[in-house]
């Protein structure tokens, strides 16, 4: 099993490296910084862009408290508590990270935007990995994690080159709901993992829409403005779920979840079904939720 798991993270390393060599180096670009909403308001330059990150310090605070409080969470795997401890003291960083940058957008600010971002997408990837894999390379993956994250934005910040911390932003995002949907939970309320990467998806729509949503809107509010928002809606999410969810009994993947419902329906469903079809519908129906 540790040999095994020893040559997952060394292909995943090569694969890396093999990325690096035959991808075209990806150099910020210099428009990023131009954001459609630069309204001043009470003295504060871009004003809504700053203001609007300050739900994060809010969520992020509570998130650690009830983290670390040990009693309004479900969590009973090896790491767990490390892993969201550092997840939400992301989201809170995020705060003055991004509205320092938004005070006065450049290259040199923008590093403090991206690095509390890249602490929450590796230790939620650690956690995840905590929960669908295992839970002791969970945890002994959270500190390396958190630092390949941090030399993803320190390589960008000095060679100019996005790729590594594209990488560390995507990855998850790709990963989470594809293990949701196929790898089998160690807790229920798995969906609302998915809620949280559609409402990221929804995020990266509205920063990628910043002007268009500006018009759309009179001036009223710009995409970027909405994706804070949006953002700070995912944490929500996994707030409910860690305060909800109870140790699941049968573990069973949404996406076998759905095939099974799908056979229920169709042997249920036949006029004239044979006593082989209804006593196979019921042993069906008794793994579905």
């Amino acid at each position: 099993m540790a040999s095994s798991k020893a040559l997952l993270w060394v292909a995943a390393l090569l694969l890396f490296l093999l990325l690096m060599l035959v991808t075209p180096r990806i150099p910020q670009d210099q428009d990023y910084h131009d954001f459609a909403d630069h309204r001043a308001m009470l003295g504060i330059p871009n004003a809504l862009n700053v203001v609007s990150n300050f739900p994060f310090l809010v969520i992020g605070a509570v998130g650690m408290v009830l983290t670390l409080q040990g009693r309004s969470f479900r969590l009973s795997l090896e790491g767990e508590v490390l892993g969201w401890t550092w997840f939400f003291l992301g989201v809170a960083a995020t705060t003055f990270g991004s509205s320092y940058y938004h005070l006065h957008p450049d290259d040199s600010r923008l590093v403090w935007d991206r690095l509390p971002m890249t602490i929450s997408f590796t230790a939620i990837m650690a956690v995840f990995v905590i929960e669908r894999v295992d839970d002791r390379t969970g945890k002994a993956s959270v500190f390396p994690l958190l630092a390949a994250g941090a030399l993803s934005v320190a390589y960008w910040r000095f060679a100019d080159d996005l790729r590594p911390y594209a990488l560390v932003q995507f990855v998850p995002c790709i990963a989470i709901p594809v293990m949701t949907l196929t790898m089998p939970p160690q807790y229920t309320h798995s969906l609302y993992w998915l809620w949280a990467a559609g409402f990221y998806l929804l995020a990266k729509v509205a920063e990628a829409a910043d002007n268009q949503i500006y018009r759309w809107t009179g001036h009223l509010v710009s995409g970027h403005t909405l994706k804070h928002l949006l953002a700070a809606l995912v944490p929500v999410f996994i707030m409910i779920m860690l305060a909800r969810r109870e140790e699941a009994v049968d573990k069973v993947c949404i996406m076998t979840k759905l095939r099974n419902h799908s056979r229920v329906r169709r042997l249920c469903g036949k006029e004239e079904g044979s006593e082989q079809d209804h006593t196979e519908a019921n042993l069906l129906t008794n793994s579905v939720p």
